[in-house]
């Protein structure tokens, strides 16, 4: 009996060291620890441990992956809250615009979606998919020739994505372009081959 109370005992010293320890641990330590289990897939884990913080201590970053488990648990209307706070905390931070815009567009929101894609591309020029959905964003509106225009920039930037010749090319066949939409599809048909092989 004795020897189980010292046991016991022990065992109590021993994880209330590691929770002081986790506790002690500066507020980058835990996020990375929260980053890390969020990127190894263990989702539930890393919203508890985020859970764990105070609204009043969280950074863009952890308010930007609140939104990241959000939209993995299939709640964009929290996603969208919690993207919102975080760029709140960092106007200029693109990634939580793009996502932002993201649910925009799933929404039909088209025009709420443009404003925040333009804002990543803002802050961010070279990223092609910001151009590719805010192109995707122009097709919601009809408005094909910014739709046009924003698959061009996103081709300059990557040029091998067949999507964006698929889109490029409904957007000429709206604007009643053929050359240029059978050169894009060619361009699509070519890269579909490419991928195939």
């Amino acid at each position: 009996m004795k020897k189980i109370f010292i046991l016991f005992t022990v065992l109590t010293i021993f994880l209330s060291g590691i929770n002081k320890c986790y506790a002690e641990k500066s507020f980058e330590d835990r996020k990375k620890d929260i980053i890390a289990v969020y990127n190894s897939n263990n989702l539930e884990e890393a919203y508890n441990m985020i859970s764990k913080i105070t609204e009043d201590e969280r950074d863009y970053e952890l308010w930007f992956l609140l939104g990241n488990l959000s939209q993995d648990f299939n709640n964009d209307t929290n996603a969208s809250f919690f993207f919102q706070k975080s760029i709140l905390l960092k106007p200029d931070f693109d990634k939580a615009h793009y996502n932002l815009a993201n649910i925009y567009l799933k929404e039909k929101r088209y025009n709420s979606a443009i404003n925040e894609y333009k804002l990543a591309i803002k802050y961010k020029k070279d990223f092609p998919y910001y151009y590719y959905n805010l192109g995707c964003a122009y097709l919601g509106l009809k408005d094909y020739k910014n739709a046009k225009n924003s698959f061009e920039k996103a081709i300059k930037l990557k040029s091998d994505e067949a999507d964006f010749y698929y889109n490029l090319a409904y957007a000429y066949k709206n604007l009643n372009n053929n050359k240029e939409m059978n050169k894009a599809i060619e361009m699509y048909n070519n890269l579909k081959d490419k991928e195939e092989t």
